[in-house]
């Protein structure tokens, strides 16, 4: 028993057979991994916690019986386990699982559509990865939010629209969906920022996280198309696989997606993203590095301190993952280190004194401390 001491506990639930055989022989080929039981339901899942005390737990979000979603809530709140979504590349599974994030769940793995067949081992590398990750994470709050608004159609961006003076670039991942959550919704609708965002997400998830953060935020958020004009109150989220630059033309600033190559093992990237904002907005950019891990954007953030622009990153107490934002204080990329609830505050003061001072964002930043 001493070798298993250490080893990292999981529960798998699921209600296919098939996937409660093949999951637990995947990840147990980690040696750092030991799946102590499985759970065809939610309620059967419940029971068994208490008794194996799990460190981590894979859940499949369509099941009889008690439900995923019904599931997580009882997990987070009663027993403060990270959850790792096992979900379905359906539109309902998207959403499904986008619901499950804001609910408290640490990640989520797309199921492969041959969830049959030997492709699980499609997703082996990413949930050992993510596995390793929860077992160190901090507990997720709880927390669902109640749209503001309701929108048939994502926000339209028209060829005359103005385009910003300035532009905060995002570049976040694992723990993103909550924290996106959490601030976005503190922009007011006269947000003088153009707001591009990288979230780490597969293709098929970023159009209805986008649709999702329009409903509960002042500005509008939609999900990055080619030509979109970087305005102000406007944000754009880089569509998963695609890869988001700027670029200036006789419109004004203008989103430009890209399938290059992946940098730092991501498509879309923040430091993509970050290289681009540092050419195109050069002072006039603030580069933000929050929570995930890893250490994409990184480098791009570093060319936004190069060319002028201002850097911020979260900081450790609420970021779930410290990985990119601690890479880039180690390097010495980043001027100022906030707390999740402090960053848009700072952002909204910023711009007050930016306007008044006819300065720029960095000038005024050591005045909002």
């Amino acid at each position: 028993m001493s070798e298993h001491k250490n080893k990292i506990k999981v529960l798998v639930v699921d209600d296919s057979a098939l996937m409660r055989k093949m999951i637990p022989i995947i990840i147990s080929a980690d040696k750092d991994i030991e799946v102590v039981g499985t759970a065809m339901d939610g309620d059967f899942a419940l029971n068994k916690i208490p008794q194996l005390r799990p460190d981590v737990i894979t859940l499949d979000i369509d099941m009889p019986r008690m439900d995923g979603l019904t599931t997580l809530r009882s997990i987070v709140r009663d027993f403060g386990i990270p959850v790792i979504l096992v979900s379905s590349l359906t539109k309902e599974g998207t959403e499904i699982t986008l619901k499950g994030l804001e609910i408290g769940a640490f990640d989520f793995v797309p199921k492969p559509i041959e969830a049959i067949s030997l492709h699980i081992s499609e997703i082996s590398h990413k949930l050992i990865e993510k596995i390793k990750a929860a077992a160190c994470c901090k507990p997720l709050r709880f927390k669902e939010l109640t749209p503001i608004k309701i929108k048939t159609q994502p926000a339209v961006i028209s060829a005359g629209s103005l385009t910003a003076k300035y532009v905060v670039a995002i570049g976040i991942s694992t723990g993103g969906p909550q924290a996106l959550t959490e601030i976005l919704p503190q922009f007011p609708d006269s947000c003088p920022f153009g707001i591009l965002i990288v979230q780490h997400m597969p293709e098929g998830f970023t159009e209805l996280f986008a649709r999702r953060l329009d409903s509960v935020c002042n500005i509008n958020v939609k999900e990055a198309a080619d030509g979109d004009i970087v305005r102000p109150g406007l944000a754009l989220i880089a569509r998963g696989n695609k890869h988001l630059k700027v670029k200036r033309t006789h419109y004004g600033v203008v989103s430009v997606l890209s399938q290059a190559i992946e940098v730092s093992g991501h498509r879309p990237s923040a430091t993509v993203l970050f290289d681009s904002v540092a050419e195109g907005y050069g002072h006039s950019a603030i580069g933000i590095i929050m929570t995930g891990m890893g250490d994409d954007g990184v480098e791009g953030l570093g060319r936004i301190k190069e060319k002028g622009g201002l850097t911020i990153a979260q900081d450790e107490e609420t970021s779930v993952i410290y990985g990119m934002p601690k890479v880039a204080v180690e390097k010495g990329y980043v001027d100022m280190v906030l707390r999740l609830d402090e960053i848009i505050p700072k952002l909204m003061r910023m711009a007050e004194l930016t306007e008044s001072r006819d300065s720029t964002v960095k000038d005024v930043a050591e005045l909002c401390h």
